[in-house]
């Protein structure tokens, strides 16, 4: 039988130790570790398209609002009682009747579907238009920044059917369950934490395949692909299409975690705070972009607590530091500190006197 690997001993370590935190912490805090678990799912999508492939997003608040949105929709109509038709923000604002796309989001298959299907086919589309283009580089990360913003405007101008700026909110029950219920709560963090080690898994094996070969191919010679007969557009394509559909449900399970979904959350700072994660993980380990997003959303809950203006002057020299002194992230810092403590072990070379 062959050996485990240290590093497979230890995820499963992890994995386990993962797996019994609702026996462990407190409601609240196992209320933002199912937050912060479902932020990873994010996380590893930019991996896969900034790290491996090469393309900044910084719209990918835009993905994480649509699978939000999704589901948001399908609670809002399931909360429905006492010969209600609408949710309580569209009577507020004066619409006399349901939507006509509202209605099939009272279906739980149609939300869940719609939960994939909405971020990967918006993202299929924009990506095919950007790419054949050969549109890349700064100049796609500025116009992905652009389409958070307007999607961010078109969710706030749309109150009589988003919302407004408060978003959606006050949701009660999950396919006939309710949310409050401790045994729910117990089941949608185990159920957030299996997706996340599946979305690993699968990334990992996707990005040992040859699709992971010739993406990272097109991140380092785009023109060498071409010359050799392979056109990047589709690999590119097909990595912005994932990393879409991870921020949708990523969006979705934070959405059933933190019990709203709004605007603020799907903007061009909560995008640029997306990057950061990966940044200070390390852009190119899914391990180490899952610990950022822990890292990092955790921090910012502790230091936003006692000091609420301090974050963001936290976060930006979090940063600077891993831009300038670690730009391959923690993920990147865990070979140095090995090494480095090989050398203090041994500390001469076998050629040296």
């Amino acid at each position: 039988m062959a050996s485990l690997s240290p590093k497979t001993l230890i995820a499963g370590l992890l994995f386990l130790l993962a797996a019994a935190a609702p026996f462990l912490l407190a409601p609240y805090e196992l209320n933002l570790l199912g937050r912060f678990l479902a932020l990873s799912l994010t996380a590893m999508g930019l991996v896969i398209l900034w790290g491996e492939g090469g393309v900044l997003s910084l719209g990918q608040g835009v993905f994480f609002g649509l699978g939000g949105y999704a589901i948001a929709m399908h609670l809002k109509l399931a909360s429905l009682s006492g010969g209600d038709t609408m949710p309580d923000f569209m009577v507020w604002t004066g619409l006399k009747a349901l939507p006509g796309w509202w209605a099939p989001f009272a279906n739980p298959v149609v939300a869940i579907a719609a939960i994939v299907l909405a971020p990967a086919l918006v993202a299929a589309v924009f990506a095919w238009l950007m790419f054949r283009r050969r549109i890349g580089g700064v100049y796609f990360a500025l116009i992905t920044q652009a389409l958070a913003l307007a999607f961010s405007i078109l969710l706030i101008s749309q109150q009589a059917y988003t919302g407004g700026f408060n978003g959606l909110t006050d949701f009660k029950t999950l396919f006939g369950l309710r949310l409050s219920k401790p045994a729910m709560t117990h089941s949608l963090y185990w159920v957030t934490l299996a997706l996340v080690a599946g979305a690993l898994v699968g990334s990992r094996l996707l990005m040992a395949s040859r699709f992971g070969k010739l993406l990272r191919a097109t991140r380092d010679g785009a023109n060498r692909v071409r010359f050799l007969g392979y056109d990047p557009a589709p690999y590119k394509i097909i990595a912005f299409t994932l990393a879409a559909v991870l921020a949708g449900l990523s969006g979705a399970l934070f959405t059933l975690h933190a019990g709203v979904i709004s605007p603020a959350l799907v903007g061009v700072a909560p995008s640029i705070e997306m990057v950061i994660w990966v940044a200070l993980g390390g852009r190119t380990s899914l391990a180490g972009a899952i610990a950022g997003a822990l890292l990092v959303n955790f921090a910012k809950d502790k230091i936003s607590t006692v000091l609420p203006t301090f974050w963001l002057y936290v976060l930006g020299a979090l940063f600077i530091i891993a831009v300038t002194a670690a730009p391959k992230g923690l993920a990147g810092l865990v070979p140095e500190l090995r090494a480095g403590s090989i050398r203090r072990l041994w500390p001469k070379t076998k050629g040296r006197a």
